[in-house]
């Protein structure tokens, strides 16, 4: 079974992209909403956040994620400290649901895949491309995030042209060219490498 990585920038529709891979059957691991759940419900991995960002980072105790946000997207350091709490038992997480999985392949999506250093263990990684003007026009208008916001979080992300440079495919998503097909080619491609469609 291929285990298979897929990223893009805030705003890239990455989450339109596997929800597209879900529908040709192939299961998804969310890593973000997956890295969410832990840190509203893992009690050890709460406390941890509790001491390093204040037990405002918690409200009626349910994360504060808007004064989290506030906290680490404007200071590398304090995004830094919350990644290092966050990542390693968002990424155990994603290793225990692929061993429980059985198709000719599976998606791992994530923002912060490079960031994150949960790449390791992919055999490859598909990559949402978008320009920056769209991907600031998508978040704005699906979230209450200011342009300034938005930018701010852009930023804390790796670069997207040299992100993309570190994935094995590309999906262009800039409302010129189709997605569907960009997808359903590299979905071709992966079923001819497990041995589960025959060549034409």
């Amino acid at each position: 079974m291929l285990k298979v990585g897929l990223t893009g920038g805030i705003g890239s529709g990455k989450t339109l992209v596997a929800e597209i891979f879900k529908v040709l059957g192939i299961p998804v691991f969310d890593a973000d909403a997956a890295a969410k759940n832990i840190m509203e419900n893992d009690a050890s991995l709460a406390a941890a956040i509790r001491s390093e960002f204040g037990d405002a980072a918690y409200k009626g105790g349910r994360l504060d994620r808007k004064y989290l946000a506030g906290k680490v997207f404007n200071d590398s350091y304090e995004l830094e400290k919350l990644n290092a709490l966050v990542h390693p038992a968002a990424i155990q997480a994603g290793l225990d649901w692929a061993g429980k999985q059985s198709a000719p392949y599976i998606i791992k999506e994530a923002a912060l895949m490079f960031e994150a250093g949960s790449a390791f263990n992919l055999q490859y990684v598909i990559g949402v491309y978008a320009p920056t003007h769209l991907r600031i026009k998508r978040v704005m208008d699906r979230s209450s995030l200011t342009r300034d916001e938005v930018i701010s979080r852009m930023n804390s992300q790796i670069d997207d042209a040299i992100k993309m440079r570190l994935c094995d495919f590309v999906i262009v998503n800039d409302e010129q060219q189709m997605v569907l097909p960009q997808v359903l080619k590299i979905h071709e491609h992966f079923l001819l490498q497990t041995g589960n469609v025959e060549r034409a």
